[in-house]
């Protein structure tokens, strides 16, 4: 039977030989394993078992060990997807005749409640850009159809003039997948547009009418999702606001503030483009976060 430590070498090997692996990764996997090893040569009073005699029920142990250690889920996520390779590489060598990791589930993850900006918080957001700039106009553009959409930035610099129809408030989107949907634009952002368009600079590409960028740079190029993001930093400076905010911020928060405001969630699903409703629920958990937040601050007998 193969000792638990040739085999992680020969596993390392292989990840370094035939899968050409980067040596973070090959570090990453080492480091995993050799945990294992040191866990189970601890819990039998010194001696290592050999892969053959390692169980799923010993691994569960081991993850349990894990999880009491105070290792974060994601942590454990990723030592049970090492240990899977290492004994999928193992049955492939014929030193074990099961994959003792694979009836283990990942544990499962909490889902953090995105970052939301109130309403007020909005408002100054989307004032800060100036008035007086064809690259001011441009960002208080941005900002207001980020808000008004409800886009994902991707989409946002995806947008090509053929995209707009600002006479009927709506812009035709391409989110993940490819899928496409029309989503809705505000007075707000397409006074916005109409100012920004008027300035833009000329479009150096030769592109036809239809496909040339809504949202470019000085020198008429497309922006990137990059830049969009340091702009907001920009902002954000000399706003005073959470520096947790991102562009996908303002996603999150048009659609709470869709929820707060009444919206049903099958609509608002729409919107967002998301493909599964349960996606869009998150932000029903946020809206009653708000709403609790609200009620604790006003009712006399909240506390």
């Amino acid at each position: 039977m193969l000792p638990l430590p040739l085999a992680i070498s020969r596993f390392l090997r292989y990840l370094e030989v035939e899968r050409n692996a980067s040596p973070l990764t090959i570090k990453s996997y080492r480091e995993d394993l050799v945990a294992l090893q040191e866990y189970f040569t601890e819990a039998n009073g010194g001696r290592c078992p050999t892969p053959a005699e390692i169980t799923p029920l010993d691994l569960r142990g081991y993850v349990a060990a894990l999880s009491e250690a105070g290792y974060a889920k994601t942590s454990i996520a990723r030592r049970l997807a090492s240990l899977r390779s290492f004994f999928r590489f193992g049955q492939r060598e014929g030193w074990v005749e099961q994959n003792p990791a694979r009836p283990l589930r990942n544990p499962r993850k909490g889902r953090s409640l995105p970052h939301v900006l109130s309403t007020e918080e909005v408002a100054r957001l989307l004032a800060a850009p100036p008035a007086n700039t064809p690259m001011g106009l441009r960002d208080r553009a941005i900002l207001e159809t980020l808000y008004s959409a409800g886009l994902r930035v991707s989409e946002l610099v995806g947008l090509n003039d053929g995209d707009l129809q600002l006479e009927e408030g709506l812009v035709r989107v391409r989110g993940k997948g490819r899928r496409e949907r029309l989503a809705p634009l505000g007075s707000y952002a397409i006074r916005a547009l109409r100012q920004w368009l008027r300035v833009r600079p000329p479009d150096p590409t030769g592109a036809s009418a239809s496909d040339r960028p809504v949202f470019v740079n000085r020198f008429g190029r497309r922006l990137t999702t990059r830049s969009v993001g340091r702009m907001l930093e920009k902002y954000l400076r000399q706003t005073g606001l959470d520096r947790r905010t991102s562009p996908h911020s303002l996603r999150h928060s048009f659609a709470t503030h869709l929820l707060d405001r009444g919206a049903d969630i099958r609509s608002v699903q729409e919107l967002l483009g998301h493909k599964s409703i349960s996606t869009t629920q998150i932000y029903t958990h946020l809206s009653a976060a708000t709403l609790r937040a609200a009620y604790e601050k006003a009712h006399p007998r909240a506390k």
